[in-house]
């Protein structure tokens, strides 16, 4: 089922309801420090879980005590479609659980 980009508008409007998100060009972004490192590794495994579970895979990277996500739907020729909205709302909900801010 091909998924449809959204438009700029509707961008714009769903961001609002996802502080510390942003549109960086084609993508979705938000990164995220946490306490330490082991933290910071605990959450990568659990956004992979949500990633397999919607079947919905991010650009992630670990860095010390932190994470970033850039996110877009490939199958929508990169563009931000309603699946980046899912995974960034999901992400936004286990965050606090690791002390992730």
């Amino acid at each position: 089922m091909p998924v449809e980009p959204l438009s700029q508008k509707e961008v714009e409007d769903r961001l609002a309801e996802l502080p510390g998100w942003s549109l960086d060009k084609d993508h979705l972004f938000r990164s995220y420090r946490l306490g330490s490192h082991f933290a910071a590794t605990a959450m990568v495994v659990h956004i992979a879980q949500v990633q397999e579970e919607l079947n919905h895979h991010s650009d992630l990277t670990l860095g010390y005590n932190t994470i970033s996500l850039a996110v877009h739907t490939h199958s929508a020729g990169g563009a931000v479609t309603e699946k980046d909205f899912e995974l960034a709302r999901r992400v936004e909900d286990l965050a606090p659980g690791h002390g992730a801010h």
